[in-house]
């Protein structure tokens, strides 16, 4: 539990963040050692989404931070654009309806060369998941959020202004020193969890190789509140004529506030372009002379990729911007850290539940690593697209902006930044070959009554592996041995799901037919659906004993 304050307010010209009181612990200025089992460091979007997730799992959860606010202070949106998969973690931790009534919802995106636009896309076509495609929201509101979360959990427990100085790593724990308001104290942990982001003194300090490059593109933001004007769209520019030829990004956030990012022309002094009058100058020359605003915040900003090696160190995991940073092309930094922060927690649940070895640890390694590099890959090209290299480079891009006005393919290739999605996991050692990738949070009906979801129905096993039976028609011999496979005191269970309005002899329906056309299950087989809604197998034609290890290896149970 953490104490309660006031939240996030708008005060006309700006934001008040709220301001949380510090917590001097019991250990505070003694020498004996404190215990604990699991303590996150950083008390950011991925920190808190981690302390949530394992608090909601019944795990009890330390989370230490060094602030007492959310957000940055100077109130920057920083984070602003929520996916799909965000969406989901989120509704599961029981924030996301906050998220949607506070954000801009919206699914459509254009982009544009000059005043054409030469590439358009709906998320909103074809989406099968109970969440919307995107959420326009301040990283500080969803922070907040999650803080207040928190707060109704039990067994999570925030310390604000207690700061990690050094950290020991050892074979049964991990020592912390912690300096607090009322003294100094020590914990030992038996896991260790740094999110404290891009400049983590902690890895630096267990001297961890990390991969990195700076860019210099650079850009400036301008959060500026609009009052008359409503477009719940993402709008971008290559080559914005109204910024000298260069790019600009558009999107309206919370309180009529607009995320407005321009880049600048190379050799721009950033801190000069970020004086309130410059700022405002571009921005009018980007609205027009007629329609009003004001500015709420304005801050140049570069940006740099880096990778861990490894995201696991025994006992010490790594997480967020603390794991990996990539350039914000696509709104891949803070989804990514909230993905991060979904898959170790459930397989950190099951491993202190007893349930899992450590070993199921190390595929978060796998799979989070593998993710990053995707994201890292995919923005490193956003970056390249926006700012070419040389000067064929350049010349190539005005090509393909010339194509697109006309054919389709070229239209595809225009890339200010591949929106960010739940990324496939090739590999994993616990992932079946035709598993490793996502489900969006279907709607599906009790087929004794009400309207539930495939997350809600995870949920109702606790952190647990769910097989989906699709029964064959007529006689179907092999039904009543797998339907009751797993159960009460494992990490997995079947249940029946059959698609169409008509299903009766099962226990969910899926009436859209949504989860065969995804998975290519047919009746017979098995759909094994892991804790973070991915599928981790189809099982053909599915015998107990093949479905049953199917389910096993899904959550590393006996491995």
């Amino acid at each position: 539990m953490t104490a309660s304050c006031r939240g996030v307010e708008w005060n006309g010209n700006g934001y008040r963040l709220p301001v949380f009181p510090a917590v001097v612990p019991p250990s505070a200025g003694r020498a004996e050692v404190e215990r604990a089992g699991i303590v996150v460091v950083g008390g950011g979007v991925t920190g808190l989404t981690l302390a949530a997730d394992l608090a909601s799992r019944g795990v009890a959860v330390l989370l230490l931070d060094d602030d007492d606010t959310v957000g940055v202070r100077g109130a920057s949106s920083r984070g602003m654009v929520w996916s799909q998969k965000t969406l989901e973690i989120m509704d599961r931790l029981g924030v996301a309806p906050r998220m949607i009534e506070k954000g801009v919802v919206w699914s459509v995106g254009k982009t544009l060369s000059g005043e054409e636009i030469v590439y358009a896309f709906n998320r909103a076509e074809g989406n099968a998941s109970l969440q919307p495609p995107f959420v326009n929201l301040q990283q500080f509101y969803l922070e907040w959020f999650l803080v207040d979360r928190l707060g109704a959990l039990d067994g999570a427990e925030l310390r604000w202004k207690n700061r990690v100085r050094a950290i020991e790593p050892g074979p049964a724990s991990v020592r912390l020193e912690v300096e607090s308001p009322g003294g100094d104290y020590v914990v030992a942990a038996d896991w260790v969890i740094d999110a404290t982001g891009a400049n983590s003194h902690l890895r630096d300090s267990l001297g961890l190789p990390v991969k990195a490059s700076r860019h210099v593109d650079c850009w400036c933001i301008c959060d500026a509140r609009l009052d008359e004007v409503e477009l719940p769209e993402r709008w971008t520019w290559v080559d914005a004529p109204f910024n000298g030829g260069r790019a600009v990004w558009q999107h309206m956030m919370a309180d009529k506030v607009w995320r407005l990012d321009y880049q600048l022309a190379p050799g721009t002094d950033p801190e000069e372009a970020a004086r309130p009058e410059i700022a405002a100058a571009r921005v009018r020359a980007h609205l027009g002379p007629d329609v009003a605003f004001e500015l709420v915040w304005v801050g140049p900003w570069a940006y740099r990729t880096q990778m861990l090696e490894r995201f696991r160190h025994g006992r010490v995991l790594f997480a967020g911007d603390a794991a990996h940073v990539k350039s914000p092309f696509g709104a891949r930094g803070g989804n990514s850290g909230i993905g991060d922060a979904e898959n170790l927690a459930w397989k950190l649940a099951l491993v202190v539940q007893g349930k899992a070895s450590e070993r199921l640890l190390d595929t978060y390694d796998e799979e989070r690593r593998a993710a990053a590099a995707e994201n890292i890959l995919v923005t490193s090209r956003s970056a390249r697209f926006l700012a070419p290299q040389s000067p064929f480079e350049r010349r190539l891009r005005d090509a393909l902006l010339g194509l697109a006005r006309q054919h389709a393919f070229a239209r595809a290739m225009v890339n200010t930044g591949r929106l960010a999605v739940a990324n496939r996991y090739p590999g994993s050692a616990i992932l079946a070959p035709d598993g490793g990738y996502a489900l969006p949070n279907l709607r599906l009906e009790r087929v004794d009554g009400g309207a539930t979801s495939l997350s809600a129905a995870l949920a109702d096993l606790g952190t647990a592996a769910l097989g989906l039976y699709l029964p064959r028609a007529g006689h179907d011999p092999a039904r009543a041995a797998i339907s009751g496979i797993g159960g009460e005191g494992l990490p997995y269970a079947v249940r029946t799901l059959e698609a169409g309005q008509g299903a009766v002899r099962c226990t969910y329906r899926d009436a859209g037919g949504h989860l065969p056309a995804l998975t290519g299950a047919e009746p017979g087989d098995l759909v094994v659906v892991r804790p973070d809604l991915y599928c981790a197998a189809v099982v053909r034609g599915a015998a107990a004993a093949a479905a049953e290890a199917a389910l096993r290896a899904a959550v590393g149970f006996g491995a």
